[in-house]
């Protein structure tokens, strides 16, 4: 499928032109919060948002690479960038080049709308206005980093994770690197950010949820052994809290939680990377 690509207007070749302007700001989250929108680069991103249903608002195309991009976006998306709703715009290659985050830029920047249906901000403590469904659940307390966070969204979805729940000062879902490193399950991902998550942890327990912290302590289960099991067998749709890059879960997490569990590893070992600490956790988790 290909088209005679038409840009809205003429081609962006100053950096002081509004449109870029308003794009380079969405690298901040103030100015994303304000516009409720956010960007991201490539045609993989943008053919998976397309895929899942995202509100497209504008898209930025590489002059001297456009009617390339247009094509790969029509082969993977089956349609036209025409036929995306959104206004289409040319910038001069060495200006893309510059506002473009990516290090071999594909030439296509995308804007999009905040995804509420499945991204929300709460302050209430417990189910009102949450549809947390029949899965399991995991609560992320202060993980700052974008592409831990963006890691973990990516291993939810693969490993069959019902809903993500994060504290309000983990990293933004919409932060540049948080949406390369979730790439497309982002989308599509239930995912509810909370003012006090030991509240929340508690508020799940009493509706019968069981919850995990991610703790080493004294009567912390070790992950994979028969104790474990027998603790599996007796819970389903199980959650579990997993903490910072530095310092774990808060003291307050953790005693909200029912019992603590650890990955086993090998003595004088580091601690595991938040990303893939998660991702053992939540494959113990999910796994039938």
């Amino acid at each position: 499928m290909s088209e005679k690509l038409r840009f809205d207007g003429e081609i962006i070749t100053s950096r002081q032109n509004r449109r870029i302007v308003e794009l380079v700001k969405l690298d901040d989250r103030r100015a994303r919060e304000q516009a409720r929108r956010f960007r991201f680069d490539g045609v993989k991103l943008l053919c998976e948002a397309v895929r899942r249903g995202v509100e497209l608002d504008r898209i930025f195309l590489r002059a001297g690479t456009a009617d390339r991009v247009a094509e790969r976006v029509a082969g993977i998306c089956g349609c036209t960038l025409s036929e995306l709703g959104c206004p289409v715009f040319g910038v001069e290659d060495g200006l893309f080049d510059k506002i473009s985050q990516e290090n071999a830029p594909e030439g296509v920047i995308t804007v999009a709308k905040y995804i509420d249906k499945f991204h929300k901000n709460i302050i209430i403590y417990n189910r009102d206005g949450i549809d947390l469904g029949d899965g399991s659940v995991i609560l992320l307390e202060s993980v700052r980093d974008p592409l831990n966070v963006g890691a973990i969204i990516r291993s939810a979805a693969a490993l069959g994770v019902g809903h993500l729940i994060l504290s309000a000062d983990c990293a933004d879902v919409y932060h540049p690197r948080t949406v390369r490193a979730a790439m497309g399950p982002l989308f599509s991902m239930p995912i509810t950010r909370v003012e006090d998550l030991p509240e929340t942890i508690r508020a799940l327990r009493r509706e019968g949820r069981r919850v995990y912290a991610a703790a080493l302590d004294d009567t912390a289960l070790r992950l994979g052994s028969p104790a474990w099991a027998e603790e599996q067998g007796r819970s389903t749709a199980a959650c579990a809290a997993i903490g910072n890059e530095g310092h774990g879960l808060s003291e307050e997490a953790v005693s909200a939680c029912d019992r603590s569990v650890y990955i086993p590893m090998e003595a004088d070992t580091e601690s595991l990377n938040a990303g893939v600490a998660a991702a053992l956790i939540m494959w113990e988790i999910c796994k039938k």
